[in-house]
This record gives structure tokens, C-alpha cells and sequence, in this order.
């Protein structure tokens, strides 16, 4: 679906982003993360062909957007942070006007307009002006003229910002229907956004893609936590001595309860790991409460990731 490979941007003599590669397959839903100036808005404008790249290349579709653009942009829905609608207009005459704007023929623009509201479930709200819309209604005005013509790729930026819990819950469960038909690029700065909808994340820092990982691989990981009854020494001295150990943190006592950390080794296989951990546990006479892996949050590798180019 996309093929991006060594995209550079500069502006003057200000490199925004530089020698970034990636793929994207169909069907895909992909965060991108990246603190204000990471380069993420760059991107999005140069994959949408509002933006030239000053080096390497963007294939969607197998089309350049710098070279065939109206080509590129007719497959393409685009929401960005701040969407120029016409708060004057009617919801329906907005998107109207968008889907000319689009290029789809006049003999298809009514249909398109339809499913569009359909989708986006305006319906009941066609013949409002958009200027008394709720913040989450307009936001659904600007998916809307986004996914006009059923669009192969669509990419939105900030899709919730400024929406309240409802509205933003709303919003994701949008975003994964469309998903079932499009290939989705979602920039946002809320975490909990791209582990509720995206299948996979691109991490940029300083305009260089710093990770590109899937969600499932990326919320892997070694550490344990353990929580048992037992005194604390016999306990401690058979964990430690198990090979699939890599560090143990000194036990925290809390009514009447131990609490460990552990770190496995990166090759260590977690189900033999929790097999010689219960064993140990047995062994000491005491009883288990609770084993249970402790999966990365995608915050803290944001942070680690970030931290690291420090």
C-alpha cells in the first residue's frame, strides 16, 4: 500500500525530517508518535502530496503523490488538526462541496455525500449549519469529508483532540470501523488512543524514525511480577538461583503479603520461567497468590525512546 524510503524534508536549512523508511500494508491501522517538531505533520503533508520531499521516495499505490498528486489524492482522505470547514454552511452542503472539491463526478457526489454521513453518523445532523455543532460533531464533519469516496488510505491527525471521554470513545469506535475497508495513518499524542485502535507504531524523534514495531511486540516483556505469603529468605535464595533469572528486586512486605520483581533474561522462555518460579514458591512452603507478566506500556517506551536521544 505505501512504500517510503529515505524520505527527507528540509525547510531552509532545517532538516524535518530525515532519511525515514517505512511500509505500510493494506488494512493496517499505524500510530504515529512523536513530540511536537518530531516531524509527524511533515510526513503526513508529504504522503498526502501537499509537501514535496527534498530527497529519497513515496509510493502509494504505487504512485508517486509528487508526481501524479490529483491521481494520489483521489484515493486519499486527509483530516488534519485543524480542519478548514465553513461553520456557515450546512453539514451536507459542506461535504457537497467537498466531494467537488474531491473530484468525485456529479452523478456519484449525492451517494458519496450519503454514505459519508452514514458513516460518520451525521445523518441526523445533514441540515445543520455547522456553526452549532459540538466540537465532537464537527470533528465527525472533518471524517467525513475525509473518507468521501471511499478512499484507500486515510490519515488523521489529532482525530480527538479537545473531544470529552464520550466523544473520543465515539471517535475510536469510528475509526475502527473505517478500518475495515481503509488503510489508516493516525498521528496523536494520546496513548491510550493508539493502543485502543492501531495495530502498529512508528516513533519518530528529531525527524528520524526512532521505532517501528507492532503493538503486540512492543507490549512484550520480561518482567514478573510475584506476590506470595512466606518468609522472605528461603524464598529470595531459590529464585535468585534460577538460570532464567536475570535480576530480583529486594521483596516489599504488605499485610502479611511478599511482593517480587522480577527481570527475566531477553532469551528466557516465559512459560518455563512461571513453571521453576511456582516450583520455588512450593518448595519454600509457601502459598502463591499471584504470577503474572507485567507488559510494557507504550507511554514508557515513548519515553525511554525519546530519553535515548538525549
Amino acid at each position: 500500500m505505501i512504500e517510503v524510503q529515505a524520505l527527507t524534508r528540509l525547510y531552509g536549512t532545517t532538516t524535518a525530517v530525515k532519511n525515514v523508511s517505512f511500509s505500510i500494508a493494506s488494512g493496517e491501522i499505524v500510530g504515529l508518535l512523536g513530540h511536537n517538531g518530531a516531524g509527524k505533520t511533515t510526513i503526513m503533508r508529504m504522503l498526502s502530496g501537499y509537501l514535496e520531499p527534498s530527497d529519497g521516495s513515496i509510493r502509494i499505490d504505487g504512485e508517486n503523490p509528487a508526481g501524479d498528486t490529483r491521481a494520489v489524492q483521489r484515493q486519499l482522505g486527509y483530516l488534519p488538526e485543524n480542519l478548514p470547514v465553513y461553520p456557515q454552511m450546512l453539514v451536507a452542503d459542506y461535504l457537497d462541496y467537498a466531494a467537488t472539491l474531491k473530484g468525485i463526478a456529479a452523478s456519484q457526489r449525492m451517494a458519496a455525500v450519503r454514505e459519508a454521513l452514514l458513516a460518520a453518523d451525521l445523518a441526523q445532523r445533514a441540515l445543520d449549519p455547522i456553526h452549532i455543532l459540538s466540537r465532537g460533531f464537527r470533528q465527525r464533519v472533518g471524517v467525513a469529508q475525509a473518507i468521501l469516496g471511499q478512499p484507500n488510505l486515510l490519515i488523521l491527525d489529532e482525530p480527538t483532540h479537545g473531544l470529552d471521554p464520550n466523544q473520543a470513545e465515539h471517535m475510536r469506535r469510528l475509526i475502527k470501523r473505517l478500518a475495515r475497508r481503509t488503510t489508516i495513518i493516525l498521528s496523536t499524542h494520546i496513548m491510550q488512543e493508539v493502543d485502543a485502535v492501531c495495530d502498529r507504531v512508528l516513533m519518530l524523534r528529531n525527524g528520524q524514525l526512532a521505532l517501528d514495531q507492532s503493538l503486540v511486540e512492543l507490549h512484550q516483556s520480561n518482567a514478573l511480577v510475584l506476590r506470595t505469603s512466606t518468609t522472605e529468605q528461603p524464598l529470595a535464595t531459590c529464585l535468585q538461583a534460577l538460570p532464567q533469572i536475570a535480576s530480583l528486586d529486594a521483596p516489599v512486605r504488605d499485610d502479611g503479603f511478599l511482593h517480587f520483581d522480577l527481570q527475566l533474561h531477553p532469551d528466557a522462555d516465559t512459560d518455563a520461567a512461571a513453571n521453576a518460579i511456582a516450583q520455588c514458591v512450593l518448595r519454600a512452603g509457601a502459598q502463591l497468590y499471584q504470577l503474572q507478566v507485567v507488559p510494557r506500556a507504550l507511554d514508557a517506551v515513548f519515553r525511554e525512546v525519546n530519553d535515548s536521544g538525549d
